[in-house]
């Protein structure tokens, strides 16, 4: 294993978009484990076609046990992992830098400071997963002390918080998109209002009926564009679909590239996410507005 080679292990679009960024701001080329997915894919193609400093990407199931033990320095996606996990605790990384995996950059970081469990919001974990979480979270607090663990992230951890992760050895840096806005074409006409689709129904955590009376009221008054979230099922786009006003655009991007090249200020309405930090750093400077109304039973159950 080489020490200092550096390799990202990613396994959603917004960790392989965090993996661009922390290239193109360390001036690094760095190789890619990445999850084999569509949207993945995707996402790679519409990144390497921007500019981004990757090389050797990979794509994997499961863990990519051979490529890890080849690099001493992992970005990691996803600090919840139960393959982090496995990984972390087998192989022993010389140093690790955290990306966004959505909006868990907090609850990660109250779980490496002892303050919540070690465990992924809203999920119960059990077997295996649960009993290589004190051998994960002792292995990045000795990278920690080491001053070999760091994150890299778009969303505000609080200067308590951050002091007290500073305190424990972790290095914090925060980015704003500044490569991918950088490198962003011209974002395709997108009328003045955009709704955000949603996983929450294919989770379990919102009704179906719940879900689309909230599309109803956020496309309202006049037309709106809908962009989905990468899973949403067939039915519930169709559902979606035959709502009036509403205009189903099918993408395979994260909406933080979809949304990169805007200059026009566009009023989205979006269920709690983490676009509410990432969207309005992207739009910065275009005096859109990132509106969040759910219904009360959505903010409960996205917040868990």
């Amino acid at each position: 294993m080489a020490r200092n080679d550096v390799i990202a292990w990613v396994e959603s679009p917004l960790q392989l978009v965090g993996a661009a960024e922390w290239a193109a701001a360390h001036r690094t080329t760095v190789p890619v484990a990445g999850r084999l997915t569509p949207q993945m894919s995707a996402t790679a193609d519409e990144l390497l076609a921007r500019g981004a400093r990757f090389r050797d990407l990979e794509p994997y199931m499961g863990v990519p046990f051979a490529l890890l033990a080849r690099h001493g320095h992992w970005l990691v996606g996803d600090g919840f992992s139960g393959q982090f996990r496995l990984a972390a605790s087998v192989l022993r990384p010389h140093r690790v830098t955290f990306l966004d995996d959505g909006a868990h950059a907090v609850p990660f970081a109250d779980a490496l400071l002892g303050r919540r469990a070690y465990a992924r919001p809203g999920v119960a974990e059990r077997g295996l997963t649960t009993r290589l979480a004190p051998l994960a979270h002792e292995t990045v607090l000795r990278l920690a002390v080491a001053r070999r663990a760091d994150f890299f992230t778009a969303f505000e951890l609080g200067p308590e918080r951050a002091d007290a992760l500073r305190d424990r050895g972790f290095s914090i840096r925060r980015h704003r998109f500044d490569w991918t806005r950088a490198t962003a074409p011209p974002a395709p006409e997108l009328g003045e209002r955009i709704v955000l689709g949603s996983a929450l129904p294919v989770d379990g955590r919102m009704a179906l009926a719940d879900y689309l009376a909230w599309v109803t009221d956020a496309a309202a008054p006049g037309a709106a564009l809908y962009l989905p979230h990468r899973r949403e099922p067939r039915d519930q786009l169709a559902a979606v679909a035959a709502i009036p006003g509403i205009t189903v655009r099918a993408a395979d991007l994260p909406v933080e590239l979809v949304l990169a090249g805007a200059t026009a200020a566009v009023d989205i309405r979006t269920l709690p996410s983490s676009t509410t930090t990432t969207l309005p750093i992207v739009l910065e400077g275009t005096a859109s507005t990132v509106r969040v109304a759910a219904p009360a039973s959505a903010v409960r159950e996205a917040a868990s």
